[in-house]
């Protein structure tokens, strides 16, 4: 299966320009292509049903990369390389699909990984920018960032990478969450994704509005809500707001076993002299984390794709964002009745569970593990319909 971690392979940030935005590495997203009956074009769909913008105050920007270089989709469904050149007299590239005069907007997606964003109420602001390796590289918004030219524009992402081996993608919450979408993804099965529960949207911000620690996480009149990781780097949230749940997880495993099961078998675990050491199926071991390295799922929990120690550092970052880890010895942990139940804990990915009709979400980098992604694939796929839902 392309995880989101795989899928998004390629995204890095970058230091171009101003610094605010991402860059698409051009290089793999995904996982290794494979014969399939994957077709080479997919039918999009596009699905206006926010009940509070009109089409023509939606624009769409489908961007990314084709495994060779930077890329967008022009209105008329080209796969079109990113240039320079692109940028106006703004200094900004205009890579905006309208959406149809009325009723649903059908577009072609040819084969490419990357993001469908959604504007609200005003464009889009891209910028291409020259990479460290000489290449035209594309600029994405941040909306985390408060200088960031986008940053009082309302807009939201999916992601998917699209090649022969199918369509893998998902909803994200990630980095930030505004814009509420669903996926519905046909082929060899009917599957939808992402949907929100009625006045859901709403929710969200007021639940997080209730837990002190993510209320400076809030964007505006509730533009959007900045992914707490983000917030930490904007001086948003506390950098220490997980030390005491790490403390005690590092404590309790210094005196008892930890047993993390994986594709590759059981790992099993114990802290000494300062890190958490397995044995099992491989060698493995994790010096203890920050906060930082919780909510971005990296630094002491990075998961290479090396089939031991990623799949245990997934399972670990999953068991600390959902509170798991300290009273429960076997992970993962499958039961969502358990999950979040600590006062600290990741609110912000709780409050998205709890908003989606499927109960799943991207609410940090690892929530795949156990299956609690806003995620679906298909090796037949024959069309993919992105509905922009009810406020």
């Amino acid at each position: 299966m392309i995880t989101r971690r795989m899928l998004l392979s390629g995204i890095a940030a970058s230091a171009a320009a101003a610094g605010t935005g991402l860059t698409l590495a051009s290089g793999r997203a995904g996982a290794a292509q494979r014969p399939t009956s994957a077709a080479e074009t997919l039918p999009l769909t596009v699905v206006n049903k926010t009940g509070q913008f009109g089409n023509a105050s939606v624009w769409l920007y489908i961007v990314g990369n084709d495994g060779h270089q930077q890329v967008r989709v022009t209105p008329d469904g080209a796969l079109a390389p990113v240039a320079a050149s692109d940028n106006g007299a703004d200094g900004f590239a205009d890579y905006a699909i309208p959406l149809a005069a009325n009723g649903d907007t059908r577009l072609t997606l040819p084969r490419m990984s990357g993001r469908i964003y959604v504007a609200l109420g005003a464009k889009l602001k891209f910028k291409v920018v020259t990479d460290g390796a000489g290449k035209a590289a594309l600029q994405y918004p941040a909306g985390w960032v408060s200088g960031d030219p986008n940053y009082q524009v309302m807009h939201d992402c999916a992601e998917f990478t699209f090649n022969a081996a199918g369509m893998f993608c998902n909803t994200t919450m990630v980095d930030m969450f505004s814009v509420p979408l669903a996926i519905r993804l046909t082929g060899a099965k009917d599957q939808t994704t992402g949907a929100l529960k009625d006045g859901a949207r709403a929710k969200v911000f007021s639940d997080l509005r209730a837990v002190d620690a993510y209320q400076k996480l809030i964007v505006g009149d509730d533009l959007r809500v900045i992914a707490p990781g983000h917030g930490m780097g904007a001086g948003l949230f506390a950098p220490d707001y997980f030390a005491s749940y790490i403390d005690r997880v590092w404590d309790t495993y210094g005196s008892k076993d930890l047993k993390v099961t994986t594709n590759a078998g059981t790992f099993t675990g114990r802290v000494s002299g300062g890190r958490l050491s397995f044995t099992g199926p491989a060698a493995v071991a994790f010096d203890k984390p920050s906060t930082k390295d919780v909510l971005f799922c990296d630094g002491a929990l990075a998961a290479p794709n090396d089939g031991t120690t990623g799949p245990v550092a997934a399972i670990l970052g999953a068991g600390f964002n959902r509170t798991t880890l300290h009273d429960t010895a076997a992970q993962p942990t499958a039961d969502p009745a358990a999950f979040y139940g600590e006062p600290v804990t990741h609110h912000y990915a709780r409050a998205m569970h709890a908003a989606t009709a499927d109960g799943k979400a991207y609410g940090f980098a690892f929530d795949d593990v156990a299956d609690f992604a806003s995620y679906i694939q298909d090796t037949a796929p024959t069309g993919i319909t992105l509905t922009l839902t009810p406020f």
